[in-house]
């Protein structure tokens, strides 16, 4: 008899660890189908340390096919879903249309950039979702410094020197803790920069930065980014952004070539292209991930609208906390449709969360205890290694090696800014999964 077909739709968190489960579940009765654009699992909350220069990009990106083996991989991005036919049509990385069927799909497809009516923001800001985003981003600071070095007018100096992240949440944070630290050494390279300073802004209109963590976590990282000099202002924002330069809310225009735009995630597009309900743009299902109308098919992560048993009314949060799990869960729900095990209910308390501030702080509370300093720094290296399903000793060994050597001071150049757009949805981007830079949970 032919084996059925369990078709993953992106190996973000949700769908890398739902192939996982399924291949240990279905002990080679069942195939399993990944279709993701790249052939490798993005290891989103180390992301800022690869902008910073602490490690070297292959070190967070894990080999789907040395990693799931006996999953089938097909590279590729998919574009419709045919629930009624069971078939999902998908473009290959050179352009061909194909299609391919299933018995069971999980859909994990992540998330994109989320954009606001801002002028000049789709023009003239870098996001920070993706591989191609960090590495242009590294290349781009280590260029503004290096322009400054040459640059005889003080005031277009300042400006090269000037960086503005909007958005205070896990990702904008942590940008700007590791890549304040980043520049500042920087500086260090260049002697005619000396008595220079690197000025970096955080923009949010909450009145906080990180508002999804306790009010005590959110001030550890406020001081620790005040005392490096980061400039935070909450309750503003961005009302103009021009190649040059940036109107805040607040009426200031700030002189810089640097705008990071890290507001957030929407759900990836092709979930609002199925025509079903969704919520927030994310595709309702209910407590086993199952899509009402729809027995054959699932959804975990970012994608899903997976309502929370632990508080009755609301949704599971879009973190990669709930993304692994989910996706070990819509696993386990498919194999129960093929009469394997029986299907359980999504329910899931968070545990804590961690913030990476750079250097030798950071903010945590494993477990609802809160730590800060080298104590928080400990537990959340030692907990993305232990979440890392791949490449950890490489990455211990670049820890080590920027610990003693620093930062290397020198541009790739393997990406331009025409490749990560942020007003559109590339590949890399539609995938990843977890949105929120991972909102890295214990």
């Amino acid at each position: 008899m032919q084996r059925p077909r369990i078709l993953i739709v992106g190996a973000g968190f949700g769908g890398y660890h739902a192939a996982r489960r399924l291949l240990q579940m279905s002990r080679g009765h069942a195939e399993i189908v990944v279709l993701n654009p790249n052939d490798y699992f993005l290891y989103l909350p180390l992301l800022p340390e690869v902008t910073a220069g602490i490690l070297e990009p292959r070190r967070v990106t894990v080999s789907l096919p040395a990693t799931l083996p006996g999953a089938r991989l097909l590279l590729g991005e998919a574009d419709h879903i045919d629930l009624d036919r069971r078939v999902v049509h998908y473009r290959n990385p050179e352009g061909e249309g194909r299609e391919v069927s299933y018995d069971r799909i999980i859909l994990t497809a992540g998330s994109v950039n989320k954009l606001l009516p801002i002028p000049g923001v789709a023009e003239h800001a870098h996001g920070f979702r993706g591989l191609p985003e960090a590495l242009y981003l590294r290349d781009h600071l280590v260029r503004q410094v290096e322009l400054a070095a040459e640059e005889t007018d003080p005031a277009e100096r300042a400006a090269r020197l000037t960086f503005v992240v909007v958005g205070a949440g896990y990702t904008g944070t942590e940008v700007a803790a590791h890549c304040e630290l980043a520049t500042r050494e920087l500086l260090g390279h260049h002697p005619s920069l000396a008595g220079e300073r690197v000025r970096w802004l955080l923009l949010d209109t909450a009145p906080r930065v990180l508002p999804e963590l306790s009010p005590r976590l959110s001030r550890t990282a406020d001081r620790v980014l005040r005392e490096r000099g980061v400039e935070v202002l909450t309750g503003c924002s961005v009302e103009e952004a021009m190649h040059n330069r940036v109107r805040l809310s607040d009426g200031r225009v700030v002189p810089t070539h640097t705008l990071v735009w890290c507001v957030g995630a929407r759900p990836d597009p092709l979930i609002s292209d199925l025509g079903l309900r969704t919520e927030h743009g994310r595709l309702c299902v209910d407590e086993y991930l199952q899509v009402p109308g729809h027995p054959d098919a699932f959804a975990a992560g970012d994608a899903a609208a997976v309502p929370d048993l632990t508080r009755p009314g609301e949704l599971t949060p879009m973190t990669a906390q709930h993304a692994v799990r989910q996706g070990e869960l819509a696993a386990r729900n498919v194999a129960a449709t093929f009469g394997v095990g029986r299907p359980r209910r999504y329910r899931h308390r968070d545990l804590g969360f961690l913030v990476d501030l750079g250097g030798k702080d950071a903010a945590a509370n494993p477990l609802h205890v809160p730590l800060a300093g080298r104590p928080a720094k400990v537990v959340t290296r030692g907990y993305h290694l232990m979440s890392l399903p791949g490449n950890r000793t490489r990455v211990v060994a670049d820890w080590v090696l920027d610990a003693v050597a620093g930062h290397p001071a020198v541009e790739i150049g393997l990406v331009r800014s025409p490749n990560v757009p942020l007003d559109t949805a590339s590949p890399e981007l539609a995938k990843s999964g977890a949105a929120e830079q991972a909102g890295v949970s214990a």
